[in-house]
């Protein structure tokens, strides 16, 4: 890490992707309440987004096939300069523009710029997955600098190794590491899930790492839910504070946050009580 942390009084980082992304009702209630927390507290918000069907779409008409396996995008070099085009293109352009419409002073970024992370392609896998990029640090400086002068920066999850090649980073990946980077106060991933559910289908209101570990091993949590949980868990232990599972469909979810609390899953470091579904992310 190049500099040091100046810790924000509060700092909620958003990750932003998915079908919410293609939902331009629920994208505007979502960009809705994200200005409302930067008009009630400049600073205080920080979205990080994907956009995964995006990508697909414009490969689809370049008619390229696109590969997925083990959850990520094998992304070969040939695709990288596409992917890059849509994601810290037209979809970062997107978000920035609707949020510049309602009054935020949203600058859009890409995880690489001024070091924000350090990157290297994936060790993570049996396989080569090609420009997928994983983070291994980063200076915290611009964020911080751009945040205490009231700007909201969007963050695109196109990443930048030494040697200089694009690097693709799973959304959720770039989210847990910026907050881990920025020591932010919280994280919240919006999902098209109510949070993380238990084997009757009920929200879970909190989870602590052995609960994690217990509800994959019976089979509880599966599929894309399982590294959002552990990205949860690893930032929640970096960080000190609570990581939200939540969802999108509840256009009130983000103005709840604005006032300290909101609905979901808890993900913390330490023990929690499952008597409310209601969670604190005040410090």
């Amino acid at each position: 890490m190049r500099g040091a942390v100046v810790t924000p009084s509060t700092l909620f980082i958003i990750k932003l992707g998915g079908a919410l992304l293609d939902d331009p009702r629920a994208l505007a209630a979502t960009l809705d309440g994200v200005a409302a927390m930067h008009r009630a507290n400049p600073g205080c918000v920080l979205i990080v987004h994907g956009g995964g069907s995006a990508v697909d779409r414009h490969l689809n008409r370049l008619g390229v096939i696109s590969e997925k396996r083990d959850g990520i995008r094998v992304t070969p070099p040939a695709q990288m300069t596409e992917i890059a085009a849509v994601l810290s293109g037209s979809v970062n352009s997107t978000l920035v523009a609707l949020l510049l419409a309602r009054g935020c002073s949203a600058v859009g970024l890409s995880l690489a710029d001024g070091f924000s992370t350090d990157a290297r392609v994936s060790t993570r896998f049996d396989f080569d997955p090609g420009c997928v990029g994983e983070v291994t640090g980063g200076d915290p400086r611009l964020m911080q600098t751009l945040l205490h002068a009231s700007f909201l920066p969007v963050v695109s999850s196109i990443a930048a190794s030494n040697e200089g090649a694009l690097l693709n980073v799973n959304g959720d990946d770039a989210a847990t590491e910026l907050a881990k980077i920025l020591c932010a106060t919280g994280l919240v991933f919006l999902t098209d899930v109510d949070g993380v559910l238990d084997g009757s289908g009920q929200l879970i209101a909190s989870l602590t790492g052995a609960e994690i570990d217990e509800l994959i091993e019976r089979g509880v949590i599966t599929g894309g839910m399982i590294p959002k949980v552990r990205g949860a868990l690893a930032t929640a232990r970096s960080m000190g504070g609570q990581v939200i599972i939540t969802s999108w469909r509840d256009p009130t979810i983000l103005s709840r946050l604005a006032t300290g609390h909101a609905i979901g899953t808890a993900v913390s470091a330490t023990t929690t009580t499952h008597a409310s579904h209601t969670v604190s992310l005040t410090r």
